[in-house]
């Protein structure tokens, strides 16, 4: 009779797939991410932007996927390691949908207008903090709220550089952002009570070590989104949030830009 394979999970997998993480492994796994899309970006990304002249929006757009592309990987490899076959079956929580579609609709909206609208009446304070963080490498970069970084670029150059990172940055890397940050450590910290989805806020707005002046409004515009993520156990919540803003700043961006250059 052949063995079966023993897929339970044992050692740093178990305490990955555990119910509960320590506040400590919590801060880490929500942190080293943004550490290492950084370092992507000032040793792969930046150095390759430069070198076929585009700006360094794609080099951001290229350290991302350097590290959140492969950290969907990891969470898949996990699913195989609890379940026999890559799978994000028992990695991932708020997966059910126990909110009514049209509920979703009608809740999800909100979410957006609010990112949006607090997202612009935020900007000043971003300007202000900025000035604290001229000295790092990468501040002239974006991630200010604003397009500068792309000035000074042909607007052939720009297009395509919008047209191949609004799939990206508009779309699939938010969507990972939200199933490992949402879906994967926001539950497992759930046993903070209310204090989680404060926690899992800044933590996020942490992560993003690429614009840190960004951290104060990131919270006030990000938190009702992860806040509902986390009260109706629902990722969809705030996957309608994040994406629904990000893919339609992108497209938006890049469609006004196309129809200036026809």
């Amino acid at each position: 009779m052949r063995a079966v394979a023993d897929t339970r999970p044992n050692g740093i997998v178990h305490r990955l797939l555990a119910d509960r993480h320590s506040l400590p492994l919590s801060i880490g796994l929500h942190l080293v991410p943004g550490l290492l899309i950084v370092a992507a970006y000032l040793f792969i990304g930046e150095p390759f932007a430069e070198a076929i002249d585009y700006p360094a929006f794609l080099g951001w757009a290229i350290a991302l996927c350097l590290i959140l592309i492969p950290l969907l990987g990891g969470m898949l490899w996990l699913g195989r390691r609890r379940n026999g076959r890559y799978s994000l079956c028992g990695v991932l929580h708020y997966i059910d949908k126990p909110v009514p579609r049209g509920k979703l609709v009608a809740m999800v909206i909100p979410l957006i207008v609010w990112m949006f609208a607090l997202g612009t009446v935020t900007a000043p304070i971003n300007d202000f903090f900025k000035d604290f963080f001229t000295w790092l490498p990468y501040a002239n970069t974006g991630g200010s709220g604003n397009n500068t970084y792309l000035d000074g670029y042909p607007d052939s150059v720009v297009f395509t550089t919008m047209l191949i990172c609004l799939p990206l940055t508009g779309i699939s890397l938010p969507l990972i952002e939200e199933l490992y940050f949402r879906g994967f450590l926001l539950p497992r910290i759930a046993h903070l009570r209310g204090w989680t989805p404060v926690i899992s806020t800044v933590l996020f707005a942490l992560y993003h070590f690429w614009s840190p002046w960004v951290l104060v409004s990131r919270v006030i515009f990000t938190f009702p989104g992860f806040w509902c993520a986390w009260r109706y156990k629902d990722i969809r919540l705030s996957i309608g949030m994040h994406v629904g803003v990000t893919s339609t700043l992108a497209t938006v961006s890049t469609v006004t830009l196309a129809l200036n250059l026809s």
